[in-house]
């Protein structure tokens, strides 16, 4: 998977579109692909309010709950088995 390109190329590229440029010739001029730039065109109207989804911001926390939430299922987890072997051998720690 190449690298993310930074926010700035992206600005950039979009700033390309809405001059008029086609987008297959601006995607192959940056050298990425047509598909990419499309998505990037998309999450730029939700950024904006001018279509319905997620937006980048919304994205990126959704992306840090899901892994707080995993952190703390596996936590739970370790207390669980603790706890289970400390009630099965009957020792508990001072």
């Amino acid at each position: 998977m190449p690298a993310p390109k930074s926010p700035e190329f992206r600005r950039r590229a979009l700033d390309l579109v809405d001059q008029g440029e086609p987008v297959a010739a601006t995607a192959r001029n940056l050298g990425i692909s047509e598909s990419c730039l499309r998505r990037w065109m998309a999450q730029a109207e939700v950024d904006s309010g001018q279509r319905e989804g997620l937006t980048s911001a919304e994205k990126r926390e959704l992306v840090e709950l899901r892994r707080k939430n995993r952190v703390l299922e596996t936590e739970i987890e370790i207390l669980k088995r603790a706890s289970a072997y400390f009630a099965r051998e009957n020792v508990l720690p001072e």
